[in-house]
């Protein structure tokens, strides 16, 4: 790839990568020419992905840890830091869900979604743009969600912890802008993933959930490579502090299974 979408001799950190979005991801940013850093909690799976963009050319290396330790997750931007991996590009996408009513929550759950979805994305946040910061260029893209603009019942936690992702996009966006690096992030609807299993491959959910999306389908985890590769290029390069939908309409077009005759 040329121009403003190339990222030739750039190198690239994917959080989440050994499945669904964030191995699509790293495909495409690999596609784009940069070099790669997987991470995900499953060593394993892990490598077998990594394998798998090796087998195509790309130059990937892996590093395992738990979003939900933070102690690992800080020997891991050490160990990066130490071996002088130097991260022009963050993604941070790995993060998870949980269901529950708010009164039957506990504590530990809501600690537990923001030591993944919120603190682990701050840590790597931090620790990594110090290099960006340094080499006087950077991107930066937190996964988000659809319901980082809105709430939804049963989901007290997970749509606080995306709501906090929006603002910590915002504000680290406006830490950075005098630096050479942005900071955007992206927020995804109902993709066709590993973890939305439950809904795509129930017959009767998955057809309430597409009425309410106005394109009328889940997303294939390639429709987020476009994105991606945009916010991490030079395309982008006077854009920071945005949170740009995929989602297919979700969050801001009311799409109702109803037809109003004239």
């Amino acid at each position: 790839m040329s121009g403003l979408f190339s990222l030739a001799g750039k190198t690239a950190m994917v959080t989440g990568a050994s499945r669904g979005l964030g191995k699509a991801i790293a495909r495409g940013l690999a596609e784009a020419g940069a070099s790669l850093v997987m991470s995900a909690r499953d060593p394993d799976r892990l490598e077998r992905s990594a394998d798998e963009l090796r087998a195509i050319g790309a130059s990937v290396r892996t590093i395992a840890f738990d979003l939900s330790d933070l102690n690992a997750v800080q020997q891991a931007t050490e160990k990066l830091a130490a071996e002088r991996v130097p991260i022009d590009i963050l993604v941070n996408n790995g993060a998870i869900g949980g269901w529950g009513a708010l009164h039957q929550s506990s504590l530990a759950q809501w600690e537990g979604m923001f030591d993944v979805n919120v603190s682990s994305m701050y840590l790597l946040c931090r620790d990594l743009s110090k290099g960006m910061v340094d080499r006087k260029w950077g991107r930066i893209i937190n996964f988000a969600s659809y319901v980082s603009f809105t709430g939804r019942p049963n989901l007290s936690a997970y749509v606080a912890s995306k709501h906090a992702v929006l603002g910590m996009t915002r504000a680290f966006a406006a830490d950075l802008a005098a630096t050479g690096v942005t900071c955007n992030g992206i927020a995804p609807g109902f993709f066709d993933t590993d973890m939305a299993a439950p809904t795509v491959g129930h017959p009767e959910r998955a057809r309430i959930f597409r009425s309410a999306i106005a394109l009328g389908d889940f997303g294939n985890p390639q429709q987020m490579v476009g994105p991606v590769v945009f916010l991490a290029s030079e395309a982008s390069a006077y854009v920071t502090g945005h949170v740009l939908p995929v989602d297919g309409g979700v969050a801001n077009i009311l799409s109702l299974p109803v037809v109003v005759e004239s």
